[in-house]
């Protein structure tokens, strides 16, 4: 029997404009991003239909965003029939995945994730921290240059996206050096990464510490689907595990490429892509070229997904993940 993964994005997936195809042509979906306008207090279904796209990629505003998009879609598909055998989020998108999982609340993922973002921004003054993708840096060679150009300041791994793909992230000098030593040990590209903050490294330890006490004082139920965190790549059932997770990985690396390939080894041969934006579904083939995806985002992803669940293979894309 083949079973499906449904993979929810994370920060850099936003757009303006994401979600209103949606809304217009589904009424689940319409529901959902009235329910956040209620739950926020403000027209979050504004932001994501119309922008302005530097308000929207405030990271306050971003994740709620996305969590709301991503929730509209499941909303749809769940419509349609759709349960996934298992779930994963990149990063903010763990939030989804739990939601999916029937773990999280919809409501209080929102009020989590508008603070997180809050807290986030806030740990690390505008241009103290950087992140930085590098793409097709010789196998063995990342150690060293972190090692070379942390000189005594933060920098770490902070997403292993696919075999290909790593993102560091940590004092803006030292990701800076990083890159120049990245591109001198043969990296294909080595580029800057246009966020406002460090994240998944130890400067977010003290958003990791505001953000608990709301973690904690949050229900988080056992999952009804299990899910692959991002902290650990490991199956979590358990609510207290999941509300851990959530804690965990703020300024711990985000094990992507580990959890996709947990997934395959549970079986799963599916994988769909909810929520804005396609960076998931391109990191499959890097990972794995025998792994196919579909994106959903709207009713011109349908036939895509249809196409996915019947086996045939679906167009491949895909930019850097955060």
């Amino acid at each position: 029997m083949a079973l499906t993964a449904f993979l929810f994005p994370g920060q850099g997936s936003q757009a303006p404009g994401m979600g209103k195809a949606l809304a217009e042509a589904y009424a689940a979906a319409r529901a959902v991003f009235e329910e956040a306008d209620q739950v926020l207090g403000f027209p979050i279904s504004r932001l994501c239909f119309e922008g302005p796209a530097e308000v929207l990629a405030l990271t306050e505003n971003t994740q709620p965003a996305i969590l709301t998009v991503s929730v509209a879609v499941l909303a749809v598909l769940r419509e349609k029939g759709l349960r996934p055998d298992f779930v994963a989020g990149h990063s903010l998108g763990e939030y989804s995945a739990l939601v999916a999982a029937g773990s999280l609340a919809f409501a209080d993922a929102l009020r989590l994730v508008r603070n997180r973002g809050r807290y986030m921004q806030e740990a690390v003054p505008v241009g103290v921290g950087a992140m930085a993708a590098l793409l097709k840096l010789p196998a063995g060679r990342l150690d060293q240059v972190l090692s070379e150009a942390a000189q005594g300041e933060v920098l770490s791994a902070a997403n292993l996206n696919s075999p290909e793909q790593v993102v560091i992230a940590g004092h803006a000098r030292a990701v800076h050096r990083a890159i120049e030593l990245a591109k001198a040990a043969g990296a294909r590209k080595a580029v800057l990464l246009p966020v406002s903050a460090p994240f998944h490294c130890s400067l977010m330890r003290p958003a990791q510490e505001r953000l608990w006490p709301e973690l904690e004082a949050t229900e988080f139920r056992d999952l009804e689907i299990p899910l692959v965190n991002n902290w650990q790549a490991r199956l979590v059932r358990e609510g207290a595990e999941a509300r851990r997770g959530l804690y965990e990985q703020i300024p711990n690396p985000v094990l992507w490429e580990e959890s996709v390939r947990l997934l395959a080894a549970q079986g799963v041969t599916r994988f769909i892509e909810v929520g804005p934006g396609s960076v998931l579904t391109g990191l499959l083939r890097s990972i794995d070229p025998a792994l196919k995806g579909a994106k959903f985002r709207g009713p011109e992803d349908w036939p895509e997904v249809q196409a996915a669940l019947q086996g045939a293979a679906p167009r491949d894309t895909g930019m850097p993940a955060r």
